[in-house]
């Protein structure tokens, strides 16, 4: 069986993937316009960045975030302090919700980990209210969109294939709008949303590179020498100045029928 990313430490992926997903989820969030008052569902919450961005910028009635890691939802948990948000363990393909219970519903840099993105989209699309909004985002990582697509690159050129979700390929504009449309949803648009973060030196955003799972569990299977070729080739001409690296999401809407 092919090695799969894991995700079990919250606070490790708030290092690595949250400042990312609340810097993207920001504009993505403000491009929903979803009203203030709004019942929400978070899909695939993990730590619960996303969560939070949704308390902090919708002034939502209620969230309920679902994920299937104890471990994130602990994190989660202990991080939101407003009462808001529930936290339930759970699957995106069968979402413990009544039909029609929200107003809103996201899956947060998570479409391409569900088993069956098809089914997942059906269950958000049942789980909100006839008028609703179903929106996702996810890296565009078959695009040369993931933030560590740079060490991808460096580790592809020494045999070493990092580990991605298994439905990359629903990332693109093309795929998500088949899907949406597929679903039965209305109006639908996509969008580009790009995010920038600042590393202090390359040291730091190596760190931060090689603490991705799909990057983490692959060098450490590797050779000392393989994983300084790989570590030189990243580097390149860079000094130890800041560096300035960029992602890019694409991002999906769609209303449920009246």
């Amino acid at each position: 069986m092919a090695d799969a990313m894991r995700f079990s430490d919250g606070e490790g992926y708030e290092a690595m993937m949250g400042v990312w997903s609340a810097l993207i989820g920001a504009d993505f969030l403000d491009w929903l316009n979803v009203p203030d008052g709004s019942r929400w569902a978070d899909i695939g919450c993990g730590n619960g960045a996303s969560t939070e961005l949704i308390v902090r910028r919708t002034k939502p009635t209620s969230v309920e975030a679902i994920d299937p890691s104890s471990a994130q939802l602990e994190f989660a948990r202990n991080r939101h302090r407003l009462g808001v948000a529930k936290f339930t363990l759970g699957s995106a393909m069968q979402l413990p919700y009544p039909t029609a219970a929200f107003d809103a519903a996201i899956m947060a840099l998570v479409i391409f980990f569900v088993p069956d993105p098809a089914k997942g989209v059906a269950e958000l699309r049942r789980v909100v209210r006839p008028g609703g909004t179903v929106a996702a985002y996810a890296w565009d990582i078959e695009g040369g969109g993931f933030p560590y697509e740079d060490v991808h690159v460096a580790m592809r050129s020494e045999g070493a294939a990092p580990i991605l979700p298994p439905h990359s390929e629903v990332a693109s504009l093309v795929v998500l709008t088949r899907l949406w449309t597929d679903a039965g949803l209305l109006d639908i648009e996509t969008c580009e949303i790009l995010a920038h973060r600042v590393f202090p030196t390359f040291d730091d955003y190596w760190a931060m590179a090689v603490a991705a799972p799909g990057i983490g569990q692959v060098l450490a299977k590797l050779s000392d020498h393989q994983l300084e070729r790989i570590r030189d080739a990243v580097r390149g001409s860079r000094d130890s100045c800041e560096m300035l690296v960029q992602g890019r999401a694409h991002a999906v809407r769609g209303r449920v029928a009246i």
